[in-house]
């Protein structure tokens, strides 16, 4: 008999189609109705597959007594409280590795996007103002730049390693240094002080929230640039709109926000903000790949009793 797994919705549509040959799926219901599912059905799930994003509610896991894995699309998973997850012998995989060119590669659009104006010229010319009123106001160049990256995880680096034909200068920020060629500052707000653009790739959770608060964003100073690649509640989104409007901050590119999907009016007004819906690794193909190692992880955890790509506080269950 095949594995009962409770999918959580909102999954790519192509990890269903995996999945449903080696399990049986049950799509967890809305509030209204998730008490009395889990209340009938929550003791014959052993597996979960779930979103970074959307991750499994604390109350959902403890509903399940006999959960054994949950596999997260997403490299993130702070929604998942993953310590309880392994007090309670409960492995959670996630999907690194597969994300890190796209999730790079937009960190450095961003950039790019902020320093050159790139939405704000475009309207400029869609509109007409280019016809009617010249030639639009210079841009500052990405030539040259000192950068630094909020954590050096496996993306960071992949970030760094695209930053030297920019003539970068690269700065990092971790809990401890790295063995790596690169600055490594124990305080941020001194590192962002001396970069011109800080790029922000780390975990999200309890632990980094508002790491970039006004502090650091003041620091960063007038032509400085903030990207967000990371977590929206890494920021501090009431302090960054303000350094915005003021012109504490030159600009910002944000893929994430605190309130996602909800956007504050006041970023949408600003010109000189590039904004994204939250979607650095949504690619056909790295999604494709998370959505394999998704169902890797699972199928290979029935098949064999381990996993392959298991989260930091889980590893030693395998």
């Amino acid at each position: 008999m095949k594995p009962d797994l409770l999918y959580i919705p909102g999954l790519d549509t192509r990890l269903r189609d995996m999945l449903e040959p080696e399990f049986t799926l049950y799509d967890l219901p809305g509030e209204k109705d998730q008490a009395a599912f889990l209340a009938e059905h929550g003791a014959r799930f052993t597996a979960v597959a779930t979103s970074g994003t959307v991750g499994l509610p604390a109350a959902v896991m403890a509903a399940l007594p006999n959960l054994k894995i949950v596999s997260c699309y997403g490299v993130g998973y702070d929604g998942i409280d993953a310590e309880t997850a392994a007090a309670r012998g409960i492995i959670v995989t996630h999907t690194p590795g597969v994300l890190n060119d796209d999730v790079a590669n937009t960190a450095i659009m961003l950039w790019l996007a902020t320093s050159r104006r790139l939405p704000m010229l475009d309207r400029y010319v869609r509109d007409g103002r280019w016809e009617r009123e010249g030639n639009a106001a210079l841009t500052v160049s990405p030539q040259n730049r000192t950068v630094g990256i909020v954590g050096l995880g496996r993306i960071g680096q992949a970030i760094a390693d695209r930053l030297p034909p920019f003539g970068a200068r690269i700065l990092y920020h971790t809990r401890s240094p790295k063995d790596v060629p690169y600055t490594y500052y124990a305080n941020l707000t001194e590192m962002a002080r001396e970069a011109d653009v800080l790029i922000v790739i780390t975990p999200g959770g309890a632990e980094t929230h508002h790491l970039i608060n006004a502090e650091v964003i003041e620091a960063l100073g007038p032509e400085g640039i903030l990207v967000n690649v990371a977590r929206g509640p890494v920021v501090d989104e009431t302090a960054l709109i303000a350094a915005l409007q003021d012109g504490r901050l030159g600009g910002a590119g944000l893929d994430v926000f605190e309130h996602e999907p909800v956007v504050p009016q006041a970023l949408c007004e600003l010109d000189n903000v590039v904004l994204q819906p939250h979607i650095a690794s949504a690619t056909v193909e790295t999604r494709r790949a998370m959505a394999q190692l998704v169902g890797d992880n699972l199928i290979h955890y029935f098949r064999e009793g381990t996993v392959l790509t298991p989260v930091p506080e889980c590893q030693h269950l395998t």
